[in-house]
């Protein structure tokens, strides 16, 4: 499963820019020059990201951040994020199973103090 997020950057990047921040991805990036959401006569570049190579959606994040930070003069002023697909039914069950049974029907638990 691919992990999908946009991030919004302080303006618009280059062609070599571009390319710089290609290479230091694995991720499958697209570029789109947009306005900044807060002010929008100021053009800036939206990066979205479809990410099928780290484990974790906050592990693409931050590859994302170190992609940007790795250009100097740019900042991220900006993430978003789309809903992501729901774990697997069969998944969130095994996942129930795992803690059940760990205290038995009518038994009672000692707060730790």
């Amino acid at each position: 499963m691919g992990h999908h997020f946009s991030l919004i950057l302080d303006r618009e990047v280059t062609e070599q820019e571009t390319v710089a921040l290609k290479e230091k991805s694995g991720a499958s990036m697209s570029f789109a020059t947009v306005a900044l959401p807060t002010d929008a006569e100021v053009a800036v570049t939206r990066i979205t990201f479809e990410d099928d190579v780290t484990a974790t959606l906050a592990e693409a994040i931050e590859a994302g951040f170190e992609a940007v930070r790795a250009i100097p003069g740019i900042s991220i002023p900006g993430l978003s994020v789309p809903a992501q697909p729901a774990a697997d039914a069969d998944d969130t069950a095994d996942a129930a199973d795992a803690g059940a049974g760990e205290v038995a029907a009518g038994e009672k638990t000692e707060a730790a103090s």
